[in-house]
């Protein structure tokens, strides 16, 4: 992500102050009645916790969220001061030193290059116990835009890559659909006879 650090902490206020307080709380929430009652959330790129951590944490899962913006940290950590926070990027984290019932990152595949991507999947695998989850939202097309706070490239590989690079992981992709916002959701088990 380079100094990407540098430039959401530029923008945190701003993407706070936009970011709707609904848009894909309903389906974050259907997608984690999957998970074991109490189960431990990987969410990566969390910024702010608002509403995607938030409503996980009210939903009574142990939330431990991962960030590379010290504001949207510091926020995340405010707001939900039960759940747990690490200002890291995403490429380089050591995940808590742990493993976890499920992984989201809403919002985040895309404003990483695609070999970042290709690699957090394969991170993200190995941070998910066998028989957990994988959320992300990316574009079913493969596309290239410029992201509309940072004005930085945003990439989406596009379903089929997704699928492959979910299958290289040791994931199956379970399911697609979309929020009132428009956004992509690619939902990915991993089964528990993986290894």
């Amino acid at each position: 992500m380079g100094d990407s650090p540098v430039i959401w902490n530029a923008v945190a206020r701003d993407y706070i102050a936009r970011r709707s307080p609904v848009i894909g709380v309903a389906e974050v929430s259907n997608w984690a009645g999957a998970i074991p009652a109490g189960g431990s959330i990987l969410d990566l790129g969390c910024g702010h916790g608002l509403p995607v951590a938030s409503a996980l944490v009210k939903l009574g899962f142990d939330v431990f969220g991962i960030d590379a913006s010290t504001e949207m940290a510091q926020e995340f950590q405010l707001r939900l001061p039960t759940a747990h926070i690490r200002c890291e990027a995403v490429e380089q984290s050591s995940y808590f030193d742990r493993q976890f019932d499920a992984a989201i990152a809403i919002g985040l595949m895309f404003l990483l290059n695609g070999q970042s991507q290709r690699q957090l999947i394969h991170r993200v695998a190995a941070a998910v116990r066998p028989g957990g989850a994988l959320l992300f939202t990316a574009p079913a097309q493969a596309v290239s835009w410029p992201d509309n706070l940072t004005g930085q490239q945003s990439l989406s590989l596009g379903r089929e890559a997704y699928r492959t690079l979910l299958q290289e992981g040791g994931f199956e992709l379970a399911a697609e659909f979309a929020d009132e916002g428009g956004n992509h959701y690619y939902s990915a088990t991993k089964p528990v006879s993986y290894v």
